[in-house]
Parts: structure tokens; sequence; C-alpha cells
């Protein structure tokens, strides 16, 4: 169960506030607690654990240790210089980023973080920064070492309180990010996932995995430890990830490759990544028919009409044939056509598929100056396609009516014949 208290807006602070010497950035503190209330179930109280969430006023400032807070009255973050550099996101468009800090804990047992002046009794903070057009993600992990011991005992989660007006002194050490947060993408596109990291130590231990999750189902698709070597998997390079890049490379994007791909980089004590959303995008149906706008038969004659929609993607669409009226004063009401049959999908070594709807046409005269309309319908078209054609009905020839029996009769005229000149020569 998950409540939300104590939520606190920012309208005084909604500008940031840029200077030669101080960078200050806008951020929600996001607190987490867990409590014990007491729920009625089955008739009986029982003891249910709940997450709180207290949004807290807090902002990001860049300096050095010592620096008085840009605004005393909120919660400062003091980031100082670090080889992980956070303003570098920061130059330019400060106005279109979301700032988000959270608490972190590293496990149960604590573990010294590999750089300089680290401790094991360190805080552990992490700035999320999202771009508001989709532009890119970044997470850094903030290390904050206590000058003294903890007056105030942490919480059963080991977090020391931190009041409204405090400051706290950090530096980044470790930062995941991502420039595809959400992609849309064609069928059977060359494709490449953005995953980077940095980290503020070299020969840093690490592990990097990619995760797809599809459909519910869950599968690993790469993952490399940099302690054994060993790699599993395939799409991301091992030198790029040297340089800190950790990309996934998908050769040709098909429907089995849409799904939420996760980047996770594992640096102990701290494990960061990032989900990223890919969609294929939806194609649109070509429609066609096998027949003219125009089509005349005579009564009775038999024609099979087909409407064939092809290369569209995903694989749902909608077919149907219409006939309406056209004469004047008629009901000009469609008629759905319940004789219509349909192919079985058809799917085309380019990923997408191809479907055909059709129906065998055997008129009579009342069919006469209708129009058939095949309509499809699909989740790439805003209105459905329409193809038509007019019907004209003929009746059978009439004037010919007499050609069979008098066929008939030539031919008994000349087998009447044929007798007579046999029998010519008897007689004579």
């Amino acid at each position: 169960m998950v409540l939300i208290f104590g939520a606190l807006l920012l309208p005084v602070y909604l500008t940031v506030v840029i200077s030669s010497e101080v960078r200050w950035l806008p951020c929600e503190f996001i607190e987490q607690h867990a409590v014990i209330v007491e729920e009625l179930f089955q008739g009986k109280k029982i003891n249910v654990s709940v997450t709180k969430y207290q949004l807290r006023d807090a902002g990001l400032q860049f300096g050095k240790p010592g620096d008085r807070p840009v605004h005393s009255e909120l919660i400062t973050f003091l980031v100082t210089a670090s080889k992980v550099d956070m303003q570098w996101y920061l130059k330019d468009g400060l106005d279109t980023l979301q700032c988000e800090l959270r608490r972190y804990r590293t496990g149960a047992s604590p573990v010294r973080w590999p750089s300089m002046g680290a401790q094991e009794r360190d805080n552990w903070f992490t700035c999320t920064l999202r771009h508001t057009e989709g532009l890119f993600v970044i997470t850094y992990f903030l290390r904050h070492s206590p000058i003294a011991p903890n007056v105030v005992q942490p919480d059963f989660q080991q977090w020391v309180p931190v009041a409204d007006r405090d400051t706290i002194t950090t530096s980044a050490v470790m930062m995941v990010l991502t420039h595809t947060p959400s992609l849309e993408v064609g069928l059977m596109k060359e494709q490449s996932l953005n995953c980077e990291f940095a980290v503020d130590h070299k020969s840093a231990h690490l592990t990097v995995e990619w995760h797809l999750q599809r459909k519910g189902q869950h599968s690993k698709l790469f993952s490399y430890s940099s302690r054994t070597g060993q790699t599993e998997g395939s799409g991301v390079s091992v030198k790029a990830i040297a340089r800190g890049d950790a990309s996934l490379k998908i050769p040709l994007t098909r429907e089995t490759s849409e799904g939420t791909y996760v980047c996770s980089v594992h640096v102990p004590p701290l494990s960061g990544g990032h989900s990223m959303d890919l969609h294929i995008m939806a194609l649109p149906p070509h429609v066609s028919l096998n027949v003219n706008s125009e089509v005349s038969l005579s009564e009775g004659e038999l024609q099979r009409v087909n409407c064939e929609a092809k290369d569209y993607y995903p694989l749902d669409v909608h077919m149907e044939w219409l006939k309406e009226s056209l004469t004047p004063g008629a009901s000009h009401t469609p008629e759905v056509l319940k004789v219509v049959k349909f192919s079985d999908h058809r799917h085309n070594p380019d990923g997408t598929y191809t479907l055909t709807a059709y129906f065998l046409l055997k008129p009579t005269l009342r069919d006469s100056g209708y129009r058939y309309t095949c309509r499809v319908s699909h989740d790439a078209l805003r209105m459905p396609i329409r193809k038509s054609f007019t019907l004209s009905v003929t009746e059978k020839d009439s004037h010919l009516w007499y050609l069979p029996p008098f066929l008939a009769m030539i031919g008994i005229l000349a087998l009447l014949q044929s007798k007579l000149r046999k029998q010519l020569p008897v007689l004579l």
C-alpha cells in the first residue's frame, strides 16, 4: 500500500538561479517511510506495512564545501566537484529539466566506496534528471560523508533524518544515462539503444546487463563482468564498455523486438540503470480491388471480387464489404455482406501482413445500380480506407432465342440431303 503526504509546491522557485559562481536547480526530494497500521481483514484486525512517500522542497546547488545555500529555507544538496561531472547536462535548457532526489540504500552490510574520503557510514542519495521532451534520462549517485558521528539515531533503514533547512554536502561518484528512453521505429531497421555510464575511479569492478520485458516474459539479452571477463549474449561491444558505453545494437527490428529494455550497471555497492520502451511503428495497409470502378455483368454471370490489404503492421486489421443502392429515393443505408470470405494472414518477409476479403458475385437485374465498397480499418489509419465499384447488370441477349432450333433444323436437313444423295444412283 502506498500513501503520499506532505506534498509541497515550488511556486517561488520555478526559475533556475544561475551566476558565474553558483548553479541552482529546484528539485523534489522524495522521502520514503514504512509504517505499521491496523487494517480489517475478514473481520479481524491485522498489522500491515504501509509505504508512505513525503514530497519535500529541495534544491540542487553546485559549488565548494562550505558554500552558503542559495535558498536557505529549503533543503540544499550541495554538489562539489568530482570526476563525474553533473554540470555537463546543465549547460543549456535548464528550464526543460525535472529533478528528483531520493535516498539510496547500499544494502544490509556497509561497503566503503573505493575513492578518497569515502567511509563505511556514508549516506547515499540518487538524483535523476529527466528532459521534459524525452531527450535523455540520467541518474547520479551522490555520496555524503558525515563530518561527525550522527547525534540523531537513524531509522530502521539506517537513514539519518534530514531537516527542512539542512545543507547536505555531496559528491557525484557514478552516473547512468540514456538518450533513448522511448523509441518508435519501423520494421526491419537497425536500431541502437543508448546506455552510458561513468564512475569516479579506475579499475572499477562492474557488471553490465541488458534485459527485455515483453508480454509478461523476462529474458536476459546480454551480460558482462569485468571481474571475470565473461560475456553472455550479444549486441554490446566490450571495448565500448571500457569507454563507458554499454549501448545495445538491434540488427533488424521485428515484431518480437517490441518491449521494454532495461540496461543495468552494477558497481558494488551501487546499482543503477534505465528502462527504454521500444515500439514498432504502425504501418497503414495499401488497399486494392481486382476490378475497375465500373463493373458490367450479364444476369447470372459469375465474378469473384477481391479486396486486398497488404504491407500493414501490426496484425489486427478489420475488413468488410458493403452494398448500398444509388437509386434516387431508395434507402442508402449500407448493407454488410455476410457471404464474404477471408484468406489466411500472409506474413511478408519484411514483417508486414497481407489479407484478402473476397466474395462471389452472381447478380440479378435487381442488383444493377448498386455500389459495392470494401472498407478497411487499422490502427495506423485515422479514417478507414474505402475502395468501391458500381455494378450494372444486363439481361441475357433475347435476340438469339431462335438459334438453337434453327441450328437443329439445319442439321436435320443436312442429314436428309446426305441420305438422298446416296439413294439417287439406285433410283436412276
